[in-house]
């Protein structure tokens, strides 16, 4: 199991509360996938998102998002989750 910080950039800013319902959704859908979402992140301004998961790999990670409401990171960084 790897640690990821996946990165969405969304064009005219995001709002927190949209967010959180999307978040929740991963929440549901990550068990099938062997994910942990961990916690997220919100610029709402600049419309930046970044989920913190432990995922089998990057694929497993992203399928979740995808299931649960279609919002693929654009980027996604295997990290170390230690320091």
């Amino acid at each position: 199991m790897g640690t990821f910080m996946d990165v969405h950039h969304i064009e005219g800013g995001v709002a927190a509360a949209d967010v959180a319902a999307a978040h929740e959704k991963d929440l549901a859908a990550q068990g099938e996938f062997g994910v942990n979402y961990l916690r997220y992140w919100v610029d709402e301004e600049a419309g930046k998102i970044f989920c913190l998961v432990e995922a089998p790999d990057a694929d497993a990670a992203a399928a979740v998002h995808r299931k649960a409401h279609g919002l693929v990171a654009d980027e996604i960084y295997p990290i170390s989750a230690e320091g």
